[in-house]
């Protein structure tokens, strides 16, 4: 399997009260080099596919991000239909059961070897 990383820019939706209580779900909070989201996307070659990828985020700081929350990330993924789905500017979704939030691709990451 092929890995490769690209740095995005994400926003958590804010939490939605339940629509049989009328009270706010418990939030959620995600800690940096998270594994516990999956970012989906469409194809850019055929966009009526769509695909989940799991990934690992990872930001700067060591601060928790919650609903609502906006941050710059960089996503892990490894898999070798990845290249397929993402580029810069492409939008995609965060999914943690349900959409939990989206972004948007800004760049792909490249150390001194190469793609990632």
């Amino acid at each position: 399997m092929h890995q490769v990383r690209y740095r995005a820019l994400i926003r958590l939706d804010p939490v939605q009260p339940s629509p049989e209580t009328r009270k706010p779900s418990i939030p959620r909070h995600y800690v940096n080099h998270t594994h516990a989201l999956m970012v989906r996307a469409h194809c850019l070659a055929k966009p009526s596919y769509e695909r989940c990828f799991p990934a690992e985020l990872s930001w700067d700081d060591d601060q928790p991000l919650h609903p609502g929350d906006r941050a710059e990330v960089t996503i892990t993924l490894i898999d070798d239909e990845a290249v397929a789905f993402f580029r810069a500017g492409q939008r995609f979704s965060l999914w943690n059961g349900d959409d939990i939030g989206h972004g948007t691709i800004s760049r792909q990451v490249h150390t001194e070897y190469g793609p990632c």
